[in-house]
C-alpha cells in the first residue's frame, strides 16, 4: 500500500510547476483528465485517456449540472469518464462524501478498480493522501471518501451523500429502483448532485421516468430550458459518435446481436430483447395509459358498454405478502382490458370478494344503461391455491355472483369436467400465450394498463414454457390468459366471436358439449 498510495497529512514541499499543475487540476476536471487520468484500454494497456468529443460533453453535464441523466449505447466509455470526474470530485473537493450505487456489485467494484487504478497512476503532488483504501472504499485525508454498493432499497441510507452516481441504473430491479429512488431523493434534496448513466431498458422504469421528466424542458413561453421539469440535464450518445465505429462496424454487430438488442443497446431505444412472448418491437410500440376510475384498489381503463360481452379472470394467491393475487377484466367483440386488480397482502377470501365485486359492478353498471341481461362470464385458476378459491365461492354461495361461471369443457369419453374453474398445464398456458400473442401482435387485443403491459415486457421464453423474469411478477398475465380461454371457448357458441379471434384453442380436442360446462 505504501507504493501505490499517498500516506496522509504529510508535509510536502512543492516546485513552482507542481503548485500550478496542482492548480490547474484543483479548479479544472478536464484538465485533470486529459493530463492525470490513466486506464487501462482493453487492447492497448495503460494509456492516458483522451476524451473523444462526446465523453467530453459528458463529463461537462456532469460537472456543470447538480442532476445528470445520461444514455449512451455499450462500450462508449460512461463508466471510465464517470470514474475519472469521480476520482477528481472527491480529491478536490473537501469532505465529500462519493457513493457508486451499481446494479450489481461487480460492478460497483469495476468502476471502483478504474478509481483505485487512476489514483494509484497519479503523481504526489496531485494526489490526496489516504486514510482508508481498500476494494469497497476510499477515504482521503481531506475528509472526503468514495464508497461503492450494488443497488438495493437501502443503499446509501443513513450517508449524507455529496455526490451519487447510479450506473447503469436502468437495469436495477424496478422495484429495487424505485424505493432506492425513493429512499435516496431525500438526502440529494439538502444539496447533494446526482449522476445517472444507463443503456435503457424498459419504457417505464425509474431510470425511463426521470429520463422522460428530463426531456420535458420547455418552459412556459416554449422556450427550451437546460434542464426538465424533474431538475435532471439529459445527454445521449450513440453509436456512430464513436470514432471508432462506422457503418461496416453496425452491419457487423447488427448480425452478431440482433436488430432489437443492436437497437436497445446502441441506438438507445427502449426495447426488451430477452426472448418475449410478445414481440419486443411491438410491445415497445405499446405505451398503456392512466385508469380513469379507482374503485378500490380496482384500476377501471374503460367505461361499461351495455352491448359488450364482459370476462373475468381471478389468478388466486397465498396473500402473505409473496405472489400477487391478480383480476383480470376484459370486454368482447372489443377485446380490450378494462379493469384490473392486483394484490399480495389480500387472503382468498378477500380477492373472491373483490371479483364478486367487480361482477356486481359491471352488472349493475349494464343495468343502467338498459342491458338487463348481461353477458358476463368469470372463472378462476383451480390449481393449488384456486381449491380454496372454490371453496370460498362455495360459502359465499355461487348463485350470488353476477354472470356465468365458466369451468374448463368436457372432453369426450368424460361425464363431466373434473372441476370447476380451469386447470393451467403445461399445453393449455402454451397455447393461450400463442393466441395472445397471435391477437397482441395483429392488434386485436387492446391492452390500455401501464402495469400489464410492463409484465408483458419481463415475460420471457424459459425453458419450454414462459414467465416472469427472475425478480418480476406476472401475476396480471396469467389473469390475462385464463381471460383469453374463457373467450375462446365463447367464441365456440357465441356467433360471429370464433371468426373475429379465429380458431379456437383447443381445437385439436373432441368435445361432447359446445356450451360451457356449468356445475
Amino acid at each position: 500500500m505504501a507504493d501505490l498510495t499517498k500516506k496522509p497529512y504529510q508535509k510536502t514541499q512543492f516546485s513552482n510547476v507542481q503548485l500550478l499543475e496542482f492548480s490547474k487540476c484543483m479548479s479544472d476536471p478536464f484538465y485533470f483528465l486529459n493530463k492525470y487520468f490513466w486506464i487501462q484500454h482493453p487492447t492497448k494497456g495503460q494509456i492516458l485517456y483522451a476524451a473523444y468529443d462526446y465523453q467530453l460533453d459528458l463529463a461537462k453535464s456532469y460537472h456543470n449540472f447538480r442532476f445528470s441523466i445520461s444514455m449512451l449505447g455499450r462500450q462508449m466509455g460512461k463508466s471510465t469518464t464517470a470514474a475519472g470526474y469521480l476520482l477528481w470530485y472527491a480529491m478536490f473537493n473537501p469532505d465529500q462524501t462519493v457513493l457508486i450505487a451499481a446494479h450489481k456489485y461487480s460492478g460497483a467494484q469495476e468502476i471502483m478498480h478504474r478509481i483505485r487504478y487512476a489514483y494509484e497512476m497519479c503523481p504526489d503532488y496531485i494526489r490526496a493522501g489516504v486514510t482508508n483504501y481498500n476494494k469497497g472504499s476510499i477515504e482521503f485525508d481531506n475528509g472526503s471518501r468514495i464508497i461503492a454498493q450494488a443497488t438495493t432499497e437501502n443503499t446509501g441510507r443513513g450517508l449524507s451523500i455529496s455526490l451519487l452516481y447510479a450506473d447503469e441504473f436502468a437495469f436495477v430491479r424496478p422495484t429495487i429502483a424505485k424505493e432506492f429512488w425513493t429512499s435516496i431523493s431525500p438526502t440529494l434534496a439538502t444539496g447533494g448532485k446526482a449522476i445517472i448513466t444507463s443503456t435503457p431498458n424498459l419504457d417505464d422504469d425509474q431510470f425511463a421516468i426521470i429520463w422522460s421528466g428530463a426531456n420535458k424542458r420547455l418552459d412556459a413561453y416554449g422556450n427550451e430550458t437546460d434542464v426538465g421539469i424533474n431538475g435532471f440535464r439529459p445527454y445521449k450518445a450513440l453509436w456512430h459518435q464513436h470514432p471508432d465505429r462506422d457503418k461496416q462496424w453496425a452491419t457487423e454487430e447488427e448480425a452478431r446481436v440482433g436488430k432489437e438488442r443492436f437497437l436497445r443497446e446502441h441506438e438507445c431505444q427502449f426495447i426488451a430483447y430477452d426472448e418475449t412472448l410478445v414481440n419486443s418491437l411491438k410491445l415497445s410500440g405499446i405505451k398503456g395509459r392512466e385508469p380513469i376510475l379507482r374503485t378500490g384498489q380496482v384500476r377501471w381503463y374503460e367505461n361499461i358498454n351495455k352491448e359488450s360481452t364482459y370476462v373475468i379472470g381471478l389468478d388466486p394467491a397465498m396473500g402473505t405478502g409473496g405472489d400477487n393475487a391478480a383480476i383480470e377484466v376484459w370486454a368482447l367483440p372489443e377485446l380490450v382490458q378494462v379493469a384490473e386488480w392486483q394484490n399480495n397482502r389480500t387472503d382468498v377470501h378477500g380477492q373472491v370478494k373483490t371479483m364478486h365485486t367487480i361482477l356486481t359492478i359491471i352488472n349493475d353498471e349494464m343495468a343502467e344503461l338498459g342491458n338487463t341481461s348481461p353477458d358476463i362470464y368469470w372463472s378462476v385458476e383451480n390449481n393449488s391455491l384456486g381449491e380454496a378459491a372454490l371453496v370460498v365461492i362455495q360459502e359465499m354461495d355461487e348463485d350470488k355472483f353476477p354472470g356465468t361461471f365458466l369451468h374448463e369443457p368436457k372432453k369426450k369419453g368424460r361425464q363431466r369436467a373434473s372441476r370447476k374453474g380451469f386447470t393451467t398445464t403445461y399445453k393449455t398456458k402454451i397455447t393461450a400465450c400463442m393466441k395472445m400473442k397471435s391477437w397482441i401482435e395483429s392488434d386485436k387485443m387492446t391492452p390500455l394498463s401501464k402495469n400489464f403491459i410492463r409484465e408483458l415486457k419481463t415475460f420471457i421464453a424459459k425453458g419450454k414454457s414462459y414467465e416472469g423474469k427472475t425478480g418480476e411478477t406476472d401475476d396480471l398475465v396469467s389473469a390475462t390468459l385464463l381471460c383469453v380461454r374463457q373467450i375462446q371457448l365463447i367464441s365456440r357458441f357465441e356467433e360471429g366471436y370464433e371468426e373475429l379471434l379465429g380458431e379456437t384453442l383447443d381445437s385439436d380436442v373432441e368435445y361432447n358439449d359446445p356450451l360451457p360446462i356449468i356445475f
